[in-house]
């Protein structure tokens, strides 16, 4: 570890709680930021055992105090999120990849949609572009056409990713409760 990173001692005292290693396998689940609401429901969700949808509002009162309170700041004081509290936006820093061989299950890559995006977005431009200065073989589609692949292709791409995330993939759960579960 870099000497400007974080000392053993201060990995394991932000790593000791359950719930700040949720909110963090959370945010990276989720592509690196979160807001406060949906990081509450989620790890509420996991600590009991059910879904987001059938937790009580004790439940979810009791973990959004403590991450309120305590975790994210604790957290944001170690430099691993920057925690807007008057917004509720939690964001990874840098830092936080100094975490990941501690988390575990780093292995397992999460799709990187930013690329995906970006590269469908090229391609569209591509795509557009072809057909506009008529080049072969793009000179074969009609604008409206080459409009109506990529509305689609978006589409579909939104569709997988709310299911990758909504029933899929993201509804995973941190690697520790999935070691508790197999077991």
């Amino acid at each position: 570890m870099a000497s400007s990173g974080l000392s053993q001692d201060q990995v394991f005292e932000v790593l000791k709680s359950p719930r700040r290693r949720y909110a963090l396998y959370y945010l990276r689940r989720e592509g690196g930021s979160a807001e406060l609401s949906d990081l509450t429901e989620q790890v509420a969700a996991w600590e009991n055992d059910t879904t987001p949808g059938e937790l009580t509002t004790e439940q979810r009162k009791r973990v959004y105090i403590s991450l309120y309170q305590t975790h994210l700041p604790k957290l944001d004081d170690a430099d691993i999120v920057d925690y807007d509290e008057d917004s509720g936006e939690i964001t990874l820093s840098r830092r936080a990849r100094e975490l990941d061989t501690y988390l575990g299950d780093v292995s397992r890559r999460e799709l990187p949609w930013d690329r995906y995006y970006l590269a469908l977005s090229l391609a569209s431009i591509a795509l557009v572009a072809g057909v506009w200065l008529e080049v072969y073989p793009f000179s074969t589609l009609s604008g409206l056409t080459a409009t109506a692949i990529v509305l689609v292709v978006y589409g579909a791409s939104a569709l997988f990713q709310y299911l990758y995330y909504r029933h899929g993939a993201g509804q995973e759960t941190p690697p520790e409760l999935r070691r508790a579960d197999s077991q």
